[in-house]
């Protein structure tokens, strides 16, 4: 397997008595779509900034692309793409004429690996800003200029790329295209990519793999699926009969279901098998959590999904 692109280990801060982090460790490998949860203040932006060497950290042992963040020079942060929440600098230029300019900081860093920048004209059309490209930053829509802010992030076709809530803002329709884009990033260009997000429908559909932050450590570790399982064995089966609803909870549903067919046959109508859900899953481990519980439990939790 190759080497991770982030490997953090015991990762600690603190600011004067305050603990934020108290030990994070997890990786990341190449192509992988990890997303990074947690509640206001569980110390996901202190994370994020000292991974992109914006921030020292008090403590622990941390490599971004085989590299101590503390210690990264300009060709490391070349390899290295940043979307934040927003930014609002810029009006005045005109999308593909500010695209063209950025790109030309990365040429010093091409290699033959990687070709820097991304070619202006590929990423316009890859981010759905082809019938803006001659518009002035300014005159953009808020999505449209979210757009542009993911195009920004790419320009320099980065092999880690940090995403701070990327599609805030976005209608459904460009949220799609958005995503598509990042499976293109990832299958193609096996970029690897940390998400940061409140929308957990989005890291369910986007993420390999949820990190669940809170209290200054990772409380869960795991895909979706995975966390899901841990936390509820039983799925809720939903069915009708003659107009006559019923629900039932079960340990396997597959096999209820088949169960079910095989006595009522094609009598059998609206069915519908529901699982824990993503937000589910966060819920049950961040009040567990607060309310104490969590301990030695979600340690053997972490653990067994990992």
């Amino acid at each position: 397997m190759a080497a991770p692109v982030l490997d953090v280990r015991d990762l600690r801060m603190r600011y004067g008595s305050t603990d934020v982090l108290t030990g994070v460790t997890f990786t990341a490998h190449p192509g992988e779509v990890v997303a990074l949860l947690g509640p206001n203040g569980a110390g996901k932006t202190t994370t994020i900034e000292i991974l992109e060497g914006f921030r020292m950290r008090s403590a622990g042992d941390v490599r971004v692309l085989g590299v101590d963040p503390a210690h990264g020079d300009e060709r490391w942060r070349a390899r290295l793409g940043v979307v934040l929440q927003s930014w609002r600098d810029h009006a005045k230029w005109r999308v593909r004429e500010l695209l063209s300019h950025l790109g030309t900081y990365y040429t010093a860093y091409s290699t033959d690996q990687v070709r820097r920048p991304w070619a202006v004209d590929e990423l316009v059309d890859a981010v759905g800003l082809n019938a803006h490209a001659h518009k002035r930053v300014g005159q953009l829509s808020g999505g449209q200029r979210r757009r542009l802010d993911v195009a920004i992030g790419i320009v320099g076709r980065p092999e880690l790329l940090f995403l701070d809530e990327p599609t805030a803002g976005f209608d459904p329709e460009a949220r799609r295209e958005f995503h598509d884009l990042v499976h293109r990033l990832t299958d193609l260009e096996q970029t690897t990519i940390l998400l940061t997000t409140h929308d957990l429908d989005e890291a369910e559909k986007l993420a390999d793999r949820i990190l669940i932050l809170a209290g200054g450590s990772i409380i869960a570790n795991g895909s979706a699926d995975q966390l899901a399982r841990r936390m509820s064995s039983e799925a809720e089966v939903k069915w009708s009969r003659h107009g006559e609803r019923f629900v039932h909870a079960s340990t396997d549903a597959t096999r209820f279901v088949r169960e079910l067919f095989q006595q009522y046959g094609d009598s059998v109508a609206d069915l519908e098998i529901r699982r824990a859900t993503l937000e589910d899953t966060y819920m049950a481990l961040v009040r567990d959590f607060e309310s104490g519980r969590s301990g030695a439990a979600l340690r053997d939790f972490e653990a067994a999904v990992q």
